[in-house]
């Protein structure tokens, strides 16, 4: 019950700043939280020092933020809605160690925001078919050095949904952040994307129902972006945007930022590579630079076999069909082979063998090379 009231007092402290989030943090930190400062909310002035006589006027009065908390409540027991304190163990902590963090996070889904590894991937609205093709291969890339790592964006238009789609169809959880509370989607159009990221991923947001998404909002949930993760990856961008916002916060958190590069002259290359020359962000080109910039284990570091009593046990790699694994496991036990082996070995109809390999070359996992021969990059 103690917890509970602490998040009633937070949801109604949230409206009675007005959203100003450095303004409640900076309360909910002097005071240790938002139920104390609904118990002092006639002397505040006494434990807070630099309060303004305005906002000491304004603590007094809480009645209309606890019938809007009252009523948020209502409608997050109805859609199964949690809200997250900086008490809460389920709290981002990266994000709780950001010096504007909020002091509650309205949060669906199944996702752990904890998750040992999370990269935050944003760009802009506008993205090429250059911009897709880089997300893409990063993320399958990324899929098999690094299995569990979290991918968050922005629901919006271009890179971020983009991400996000490619995070579900390669089996990674994805989180968006919102610019408005969990009672709308935006754009609608992306709507069917996040009723399959409750189950795979998970929408987080620190406005109440009823609130637009409105363009201040959208910068401001940037933060939420930047802070919850481990890195940054921009992937393409103008001379302005929303994801050049998101990097800068990134580095003013002590995060890592990457970018991608592209054509000098492009449009929408010119932010990253800006971002780049001025020493904003570390230049990738690739899911492999990535992952050694940020020093992470991966499924290459481990052997592909195990040995058992009787014979060398073949690692399964995940996402693949029985055919798909089929292949590699040929490829396993003896790498490089031309097409025809392939067949001969399986059994596949050389039709149908080529299509399996067209897919794993999509997927990341084989590289064909000259003569027909295809090769295992795990």
């Amino acid at each position: 019950m103690k917890m509970e009231q602490e998040i009633f007092y937070a949801m109604a402290l949230t409206r009675l700043t007005n959203f100003n989030f450095q303004q409640a943090l900076a309360l909910y930190k002097a005071v240790g939280s938002a139920q104390l400062l609904y118990e002092h909310r006639h002397d505040i002035g006494d434990i807070v020092k630099d309060a303004s006589p305005r906002l000491t006027e304004a603590l007094k009065d809480w009645s209309d933020a606890m019938k809007r908390a009252e009523t948020e409540c209502r409608f997050m027991e109805e859609h199964r809605i949690r809200a997250l304190t900086l008490t809460d163990d389920d709290y981002p902590q990266r994000l709780k160690e950001c010096p504007d963090a909020p002091i509650i996070l309205y949060y669906t889904g199944n996702a752990d925001l904890n998750q040992k590894r999370i990269v935050s991937i944003v760009g802009t609205r506008r993205m090429t078919t250059y911009g897709q093709d880089l997300i893409r291969r990063f993320i399958v890339d990324l899929r098999m050095l690094c299995p569990e790592v979290l991918i968050v964006s922005g629901l919006a238009y271009g890179v971020d949904i983009c991400a996000h789609r490619q995070a579900l169809a390669n089996g990674y959880p994805t989180v968006a952040v919102l610019a408005h509370g969990l009672d709308q989607i935006y754009p609608y159009r992306h709507r069917d994307t996040a009723a399959e990221m409750l189950n795979h991923g998970g929408l987080v947001t620190e406005f109440m129902t009823q609130t637009s998404a409105d363009k201040p909002n959208f910068v401001r949930r940037n933060r939420i972006v930047a802070g919850m993760a481990d890195a940054t990856v921009l992937v393409e961008s103008a001379v302005k945007g929303g994801g050049l916002i998101t990097c800068e916060i990134a580095q003013s958190y002590d995060r890592v930022v990457f970018a991608f590069p592209g054509n000098v002259g492009q449009a929408y290359s010119e932010g990253c590579n800006n971002l780049i020359r001025d020493n904003g962000a570390a230049l990738i080109s690739n899911a492999q630079d990535f992952v050694k910039a940020m020093g992470w284990p991966t499924m290459q570091d481990m052997p592909l076999f195990s040995q058992s009593s009787d014979a060398a046990v073949i690692t399964q790699i995940p996402n693949l069909t029985p055919e798909e694994q089929q292949v590699v496991s040929l490829l396993q036990q003896t790498n490089d082979l031309q097409l025809n082996i392939i067949t001969v070995k399986s059994g596949i109809p050389i039709g149908r063998l080529t299509a399996l390999l067209f897919e794993l070359e999509m997927k990341g996992v084989v590289k064909p090379l000259a003569g027909g021969t295809y090769h295992l990059l795990l």
